[in-house]
């Protein structure tokens, strides 16, 4: 066994994912998955970040850190046609992951009305032509399409592992334990009761953030 091996023996202990986990296939729901350290002040070694700095989403050591335990992955994403930085993130994403295993559909743009009493942010508030207050929820949500191929999938893995604190899947995972499957969620932050008991292991996104994250400069408003 090489040093890189045990390297991935050690993590895959470190994570508690045994050999009864059999061929895992991972799905990426990277709306949520964004989101995990952005309210984060510190780095994977506490160490707190610069006022100008945040933690972000590292694509390349997430595929590497999926791969340690994942037979295949596939990640969503929400892209802005739009939007150049968005097209070039995809483009980027499809190089990491490869293009049959990054799934993409436009994101949708829901109006937010400030109800009266209701605090009002000082940014990204926009008024309509009658003069209400809103600010623009951009939403993307693969909870359809990551179900619809975990199924098609089916015979393929023993575990299934799903990105996301989404407890939407709820259903989803219940299903595939009562096929026979194995359910992994690799969350960040608090998810409902009802989710966290509907796997086999919840893996906190707190715990393998130097696996995934990357300190990068914050861009001005």
């Amino acid at each position: 066994m090489d040093l890189q091996d045990l390297k991935k023996k050690f993590i895959k202990d470190e994570l508690q994912i045994t050999e009864d986990y059999g061929k895992i296939f991972t799905f990426v729901d990277f709306s949520n998955v964004n989101k995990w350290f952005q309210n984060d002040n510190q780095d994977w070694e506490n160490k707190l970040l610069a006022l100008d700095e945040k933690l972000s989403i590292d694509l390349e050591k997430l595929k590497l850190f999926v791969d340690i335990f994942s037979e295949r992955a596939r990640i969503y994403y929400g892209e802005n046609p739009k939007n150049q930085k968005s097209l070039s993130f995809t483009y980027v994403m499809r190089k990491v992951f490869g293009k049959r295993d990054v799934m993409t559909k436009d994101i949708q743009k829901i109006r937010h009305y400030f109800e009266t009493g209701e605090h009002i942010p000082d940014k990204y508030v926009e008024t309509d032509v009658d003069g209400k207050k809103f600010i623009e929820i951009r939403k993307s949500n693969f909870d359809v399409e990551i179900s619809v191929d975990a199924l098609k999938m089916l015979e393929h893995y023993n575990t299934f592992c799903i990105f996301s604190g989404d407890a939407d899947f709820v259903y989803l995972n219940n299903y595939l334990k009562r096929k026979g499957k194995k359910v992994i969620i690799v969350k960040g932050g608090y998810i409902l009761t009802k989710f966290r008991e509907s796997a086999d292991l919840v893996i906190n996104a707190q715990n393998i953030k130097k696996h995934i994250a990357k300190v990068e400069k914050q861009k001005p408003d």
